[in-house]
């Protein structure tokens, strides 16, 4: 069985960490899906701008493990790193096979470009240059389950954006580096807090690299702090 990529996206996260944990979690997020030369044929999204959001799956690129073997349980980050769960009761990306699962809103759909049909999309919580498997169509009314239970994250579910009341203190080069757009989505995902949920050190320093920058920040009890040196 062999799965080829159709597509792959184009993010402003060049590496994992600072990535949203899940889709649609930092909303201002956007990326462009760019189809493979194989399968740049705008008759294949005919029909798409009729749909408001799509489900994309797509390869774990980042977290093979060549030669290892794979492992029934995971500790999950929102059980803080130690507690075991079952793989398939999360959504880890050390499975069996390296698929992942998102949807996302399409901000637009531009048919002829340079390259090719390209999708833009917003809510991905995908690397730059995440290869994709396979695009479909949301269906709200199959695909939304208001009654649905969380299990175990629902211990936690909500933490993401407890941090709501804090204020932001940003330097002059980080507010400089970044346009209004980029500003308001570094804010929700410093909201919504990247570091490990077992680590809680308000004087420890976090990086990430997020479009074209690094940035650096510590997360205190009232307030973040960011900055690019």
């Amino acid at each position: 069985m062999e799965l080829k990529p159709i597509a792959h996206i184009e993010t402003d996260f060049p590496t994992k960490f600072g990535v949203p944990r899940q889709s649609g979690l930092v909303k201002g997020l956007k990326g462009r899906i760019v189809f493979e030369p194989e399968y740049r044929d705008p008759e294949a999204l005919r029909g798409l701008e009729g749909f408001s959001h799509i489900w994309l799956l797509w390869d774990f690129s980042e977290a093979r493990r060549e030669g290892t073997k794979w492992q029934p349980t995971v500790r999950p980050p929102r059980l803080g790193g130690n507690r075991r769960m079952g793989v398939f009761a999360t959504r880890s990306p050390f499975r069996p096979n390296n698929i992942g699962l998102s949807s996302v809103r399409i901000l637009g759909i531009e048919l002829h470009t340079s390259e090719g049909p390209v999708i833009e999309v917003e809510g991905a919580d995908l690397m730059d240059g995440t290869p994709i498997f396979d695009i479909k169509p949301y269906l709200a009314f199959t695909d939304s389950h208001p009654e649905a239970t969380g299990g175990f994250t629902e211990q936690t579910h909500g933490s993401e954006h407890s941090t709501d009341s804090k204020r932001f203190i940003f330097n002059s080069k980080l507010m400089s580096a970044f346009d209004a757009e980029h500003l308001e989505a570094l804010k929700e995902i410093l909201l919504s807090d990247p570091r490990p949920h077992y680590h809680d050190d308000a004087e420890r320093v976090y990086a990430f690299e997020f479009a074209g920058n690094e940035v650096k920040f510590l997360i205190k009890p009232n307030q973040i702090e960011a900055w690019i040196e």
